[in-house]
């Protein structure tokens, strides 16, 4: 059986996660079993799985030997990342010798096809002769190869219309399509992504808004640096003035983010010190969804009625935005969900942000001042709340916005580098032992030119019905 959450529809699925944060799992179908007998609340069942995967495995894919590529990115703009570095590449033909690899040639990869030679790699032209294509984003169409597997972000399991045109190739071709976004283990928990990496420069680009929109410090762009070791010397050069600074997201983007603000040694507060204190020095709170909403009935009913019921809910996000200086956003958002703040109450007296560094970039959604994304080469913005318009980052009245939707591409090598590593210990070994653990069973979309049964509520939507 599969569980599809109410707050699914229009998640972001390329930020916040966590193994210990429910919100991780709604961007994708999960995977329902009986509940233990021990009184604990199970999600709503909302569509059955009728799936065989316990009564016989597809062996088409696990035949040895398994031939792998790591293809060129073709998509525009270029993406520098790669899912499988040189080091990478080498474990994997270390633990799994009858594995073959072969790596096409690529002119923008943040590795070079020198640096793969050097490692005892094969680089080519043509790399129509594996059974398994790994890359990143969205393969173009015309670049699709019949028959084939294929790992990359496809960008379409929340319907995205723009890709609607790829999904349908992707049948049309009998292309085995597994995304990244639904490589998840048996708790329904996400095995690997960008999102820390997001959340790493994501907080280094608010850090370097703060200093330009204060005129105290001026940061290098992130994506000039050579990875996290010289972001990190960068940051060792700032000093921070005495502000407040409010981290929501306890996932993977909010990990990466609070790395960052430790590693300033700006100290965390609790929730009541943050709301009620002043300080001497720079501070941040870190946010969970129940300290910023709160049901409107008044009942404490825990965080998984939030996920099931987010229409019952308002915010209370206002009591930061009257404090804070600083709104670092690496939050999950599921419709239906309240909004941080709206317009209207940015316009209020009260309201005190000067910087907010959205890294969800939801655009006209919970944060009222993204109201587009900005890109790696003009990363911030200026937001009015007066005039509701953008304007120069620099004025006095504007809400200095950083919302670039694809921070991870400013660190490609460490970020890469992070990918292939859980890539090769988490989702190739499952080619080697029959899928074992059910990873590929419940993260293909594609088979045979359809949709897999946990995938079927994209039919409509391949339709042109929705």
């Amino acid at each position: 059986m599969v569980i599809w959450p109410f707050t699914c529809i229009n998640i972001i699925t390329r930020r916040a996660y966590s193994s210990v944060d429910l919100a991780v799992n709604t961007s994708r179908p999960h995977y329902y079993s009986p509940p233990k007998r021990e009184g604990k609340v199970t999600k709503k069942l909302v569509q059955p799985l009728k799936s065989c995967y316990f009564r016989e495995k597809s062996y088409t894919i696990l035949n040895l030997p398994m031939k792998f590529a790591v293809i060129q990115e073709r998509k525009s703009p270029p993406d520098r990342r790669v899912v499988l570095d040189p080091a990478s590449c080498k474990t994997l033909l270390s633990n799994f010798p009858s594995a073959e690899l072969m790596i096409e040639t690529s002119p923008i990869r943040v590795f070079s096809d020198t640096d793969y030679t050097k490692a005892g790699l094969e680089v080519v032209d043509d790399v129509s002769s594996a059974d398994v294509f790994i890359g990143v984003k969205e393969v173009p169409i015309k670049a699709l190869i019949p028959n084939k597997s294929y790992f990359f972000f496809s960008h379409t399991i929340k319907k995205q219309p723009y890709n609607r045109d790829l999904l349908r190739a992707i049948l049309d071709k009998n292309i085995t399509l597994y995304d990244h976004e639904t490589l998840v283990d048996k708790q329904n928990h996400r095995l690997i992504g960008f999102g820390y990496y997001a959340g790493v420069v994501g907080a280094y680009n608010g850090m370097r808004a703060l200093g330009l929109k204060e005129h105290t410090f001026n940061l290098p762009k992130a994506t000039t640096l050579s990875g996290r070791q010289e972001l990190n010397f960068e940051l060792d050069h700032i000093s921070l003035p005495n502000i407040k600074i409010v981290l929501t997201g306890t996932g993977r983007v909010g990990q990466g983010a609070k790395e960052i603000l430790d590693h300033l040694n700006i100290k965390k507060v609790s929730v009541e010190a943050f709301l009620n204190n002043d300080f001497d020095e720079a501070v941040y709170v870190q946010l969970d969804v129940l300290d910023y909403c709160e049901r409107i009935d008044g009942k404490p009913l825990g965080k998984l009625d939030f996920f099931q019921y987010p229409e019952a809910y308002r915010s209370t996000f206002d009591r930061f935005t009257s404090v804070a200086d600083m709104f670092v956003a690496g939050h999950f958002y599921g419709k239906g969900a309240p909004a941080f703040f709206t317009r209207d109450q940015a316009k209020a007296a009260s309201f005190k942000l000067k910087v907010v560094a959205d890294i969800s970039c939801d655009i006209d959604g919970p944060v009222a001042c993204t109201i587009r994304p900005s890109t790696i080469e003009n990363p911030i913005y200026g937001y009015d709340p007066q005039s509701e318009t953008e304007v120069d980052y620099r004025n006095s009245n504007a809400i200095a916005v950083m919302a670039v939707d694809n921070l991870p591409c400013e660190l490609p090598k460490d970020a890469s580098e992070g990918f292939g590593e859980t890539f090769v210990k988490d989702i190739i070994p499952a080619f080697f032992n029959s899928d074992e653990s059910g990873i590929l069973e419940r993260s293909r979309m594609t088979k045979n030119r359809q949709l897999t049964p946990a995938f079927s509520y994209l039919q409509a939507y391949l339709d042109g019905k929705e």
